[in-house]
């Protein structure tokens, strides 16, 4: 049973397990970390993805 097959009944027992764990008032500042966590792991892949197309596209520029 992989992550993707959790369904609605699933992801409403995670979220009903995280407001009891940690309260309604911290859920949003957890909610805010993740989000700033993933931006910031995206912008890195994207700035690597560009990195690495760069340096493909000099050296194929310095082969011609």
């Amino acid at each position: 049973m992989g992550i993707g097959n959790i369904g609605i009944p699933g992801l409403i027992l995670i979220v009903a397990l995280a407001l009891i764990i940690f309260g309604p008032k911290k859920l949003p500042e957890i909610g805010k970390a993740a989000g700033e966590t993933l931006r910031e792991f995206k912008k890195s892949a994207n700035d690597l993805m560009s990195d690495d197309s760069d340096k493909k596209d000099s050296t194929k520029d310095n082969q011609e």
